[in-house]
């Protein structure tokens, strides 16, 4: 083939490549989700997220996550954390709480959020964050893994690094309702039908091992429940007999068959509709 030719490829070649994403403005949004195909960092103007101080029931995981971020917004070491546990109990409404309450205090921390079925290009994300100006909170919601999965070995770029390590302006925030990242079934599953039992899933549970940080959650009592729900009300204004609001909580709870934030949350949503509240 003639030097023409492979002229004309490499020509044809680059008009249909995705033309490289932009130096991007850190400065236009609080927080950023991150896309891939083409890849890109679309800006989020206004978080959703709830007051740290209505997270109730969770005070030492609060506590703890809150005095790691404002340690790495201010510029000192910091852990990864994996918040891990009963689903509904505020774990990914605790790390958007958190970045909104130290962001007040250090302007330049922003929040990325990041899928897990993008981890893969993970490490082209953290070329862009490198050496920005900004700290970077990067997210990922409901991690986990199954046994036929490769996504897991992209993590390892930003919780170990690899050769070129970590960016120092990043750490890492995950939630999973699973303390290995993978489901105890499968765990056993694997030990008991492979060759080598000890190292069969070795790889993949010590993956949690690498954060630093383990934070967990656990089914609240009712205590709890009706103080969340408490605390909703008065946040909002709205004031109603403690034996009324008490009796129809307890009834939503028993009706879902469950306890958690998320069910406080949906049971105040409902009552704020029903007395003409509008929540933004």
């Amino acid at each position: 083939m003639d030097g023409d030719a492979l002229r004309r490829i490499a020509q044809a070649l680059e008009r249909i490549a995705p033309a490289p994403m932009p130096a991007p403005d850190f400065d236009a949004a609080p927080g950023f989700v991150w896309h891939v195909g083409p890849d890109r960092l679309e800006p989020v103007e206004r978080i959703n997220r709830v007051a740290i101080d209505l997270l109730v029931g969770i005070d030492r995981a609060r506590d703890t996550l809150l005095e790691n971020t404002r340690r790495f917004a201010a510029g000192n070491a910091a852990n990864n954390a994996l918040l891990w546990g009963a689903r509904g109990m505020g774990k990914s409404s605790l790390v958007k709480a958190v970045h909104g309450a130290v962001a007040r205090e250090a302007p330049d921390l922003r929040l990325i959020e990041l899928q897990r079925e993008d981890l893969p290009s993970v490490g082209r994300l953290l070329n862009h964050l490198r050496g920005s100006a900004n700290r970077f909170l990067l997210f990922c919601d409901d991690l986990s893994f199954s046994h036929d999965d490769q996504h897991y070995k992209s993590l390892k770029a930003v919780l170990d690094g690899g050769i070129e390590g970590r960016p120092e302006n990043v750490v890492f925030y995950a939630t999973s309702n699973r303390r290995h990242l993978m489901p105890r079934d499968m765990i056993e599953n694997e030990r008991s039908s492979a060759i080598s039992p000890s190292e069969a899933v070795e790889e993949k549970v010590s993956l949690s091992d690498r954060f630093g940080l383990w934070l967990g959650f656990h089914p609240c009592s009712q205590d709890e429940y009706l103080a969340m729900i408490d605390g909703y009300c008065a946040a909002h204004g709205l004031t109603l007999q403690g034996d009324d609001l008490r009796a129809q909580a307890i009834e939503w709870q028993a009706t879902r068959g469950a306890r958690s934030g998320r069910v406080a949350w949906q049971f105040f949503v409902d009552l704020a509709g029903r007395h003409g509240i509008a929540l933004s």
